[in-house]
């Protein structure tokens, strides 16, 4: 839980590539513990919060006593992270919290909440803890099995972590993207390898349907997918310390080509498996439905084009 988090801190002050294999590992296994939020929360709170925060948090994070998330999506925001209606106030020593915050992962589990919300019109990053008054939580089951929560505060107390909130805001969704990222690879790598496994085994006319030229042509295509979107995986990890507008070009073009590959890689094990691929009781729909469900963590993959896109047309002089 300490991987991002500073040994000073009781950490293990590692960086995103250490990160990445651990998210891949963790992807195999599709392990529904929300390791993603705590990279991000030791990743922000390490590097904008103030010392008294960091001494209060950082070590129960990194001994996995405290589950801080972030909680950031509003229902009219869709994916745009900078859009944000939340209000916070001053209040004596500290804020005053007026926010409903949608699809908080974890959110009905976790210790506290990092919570981006305007002070007369710029956006500031708060920690808020699930236990202060005017903090209620409505939590339900995600698709993949995980947990997730619609979050409303009013008047909670809130600390402030820092006053550029949109900067610490695309930093904390950046590490999240490239986590996600890691995490589809190595759900993808083991849905891949169940898929060779039932062809090797289910048999056709006498013989295993591997042995099909046009269904082993759709699983050569399936690896390729698979490891173009292990090198923008390997790309994105290694961008996330890069400055801001580079590290947010990178990471776009990574979850758009992570999305792709996931929808690709998903939907073909679920065609090569037949009706048996969407059962519960067969692995392979499991790893289907984390796959479904990455693809639109963090903006789903059509968004990602769309940043694509505009980020193009803002750096390319010919489109300007």
């Amino acid at each position: 839980a300490g991987l991002y988090i500073p040994e000073a801190q009781g950490g293990l002050g590692m960086g995103p590539v250490e990160g990445m294999v651990v998210m891949e590992e963790l992807g195999r296994g599709i392990v529904l513990e929300p390791f993603a939020q705590t990279l991000m929360a030791g990743g922000v709170l390490s590097g904008y919060a103030p010392e008294a925060v960091q001494a209060a948090w950082l070590p129960k994070i990194a001994s996995g006593e405290s589950l801080v998330v972030l909680a950031y999506q509003e229902r009219a925001a869709r994916y745009k992270f900078e859009i944000c209606e939340a209000k916070a106030t001053p209040a004596q020593d500290s804020w005053s919290l007026n926010a409903t915050k949608s699809i908080v992962q974890a959110g009905d589990q976790a210790d506290a909440f990092m919570v981006p919300a305007m002070i007369n019109g710029k956006m500031a990053l708060f920690l808020v803890e699930r236990t202060a008054v005017g903090v209620t939580t409505r939590g339900y089951g995600t698709q993949d099995g995980g947990r997730a929560a619609e979050v409303t505060f009013k008047e909670a107390l809130a600390s402030l972590i820092t006053l550029e909130g949109l900067t610490a805001l695309a930093h904390a969704i950046d590490i999240g993207i490239a986590a996600s990222c890691a995490e589809a690879v190595g759900v993808m790598d083991k849905t891949l390898s169940i898929t060779v496994e039932y062809m090797n085994t289910r048999k056709q006319f006498g013989v295993a349907i591997s042995s099909f030229q046009a269904l082993r042509h759709r699983v050569a295509d399936m690896k390729m997918q698979l490891e173009l979107a292990r090198s923008m995986s390997y790309y994105a990890s290694l961008k996330l310390n890069a400055p801001a507008e580079e590290r947010r070009r990178a990471l776009a073009r990574a979850k758009y080509q992570l999305g792709v590959s996931m929808r690709f890689v998903g939907q073909q094990a679920v065609q090569l498996h037949g009706g048996i691929g969407v059962t519960d009781e067969y692995i392979v729909s499991h790893y289907f439905k984390k796959l479904t469900q990455l693809e639109m963590t963090f903006g789903d993959t059509l968004h990602h084009l769309g940043e694509v896109s505009r980020q193009m047309q803002d750096t390319a002089g010919v489109f300007a």
